[in-house]
């Protein structure tokens, strides 16, 4: 009886240390996964910050030399103008389009995808309403007449 607690003991322990084992591991994993993404996260925030830099410069370029032969106050007002423009078109370029009304190829029972709107229906639900009744001196009766 007591041999077979001593293995009981050892089983456990042999179980727990392999757990442990296990979670080393996959924290190393993933401490090295991590690294190497705020590694590529700090490049993209740095590039970021250097292309609002040259950025900005383009934008007072374009506006000192519109300023040679305009006023001041319409070289401004064309730079800024330009930058609307060009942000306006960044951001519909960056937009997923919709697809077009009636071309969806998902199953009618599908769900939409997370963080979606679903489309609108072009008609208003009839759910709940009453259906109209056939007009009763149209309404004609295929069946034989047995009276």
């Amino acid at each position: 009886m007591q041999r077979l607690e001593h293995l009981q003991h050892l089983d456990k322990h042999l179980a727990d240390e392999l757990a442990q084992v296990a979670r080393e591991s996959v924290r190393a994993e993933l401490r090295e996964q991590t690294r190497g993404q705020r590694r590529k996260a700090a490049l993209y925030a740095g590039s970021g910050a250097a292309a609002l830099y040259a950025g900005a410069a383009v934008a007072l370029a374009v506006g000192l030399a519109l300023d040679l032969a305009l006023p001041g106050w319409a070289a401004a007002l064309i730079t800024a103008v330009l930058l609307a423009a060009l942000s306006y078109a960044l951001r519909t370029a960056a937009r997923p389009t919709p697809p077009a009304a009636g071309t969806s190829h998902a199953a009618p029972s599908a769900r939409p995808a997370p963080g979606t709107v679903p489309p609108v229906p072009s008609t208003p639900p009839t759910a709940g309403t009453a259906v109209p009744h056939p007009d009763p001196a149209t309404d004609h009766d295929p069946r034989p007449d047995h009276s």
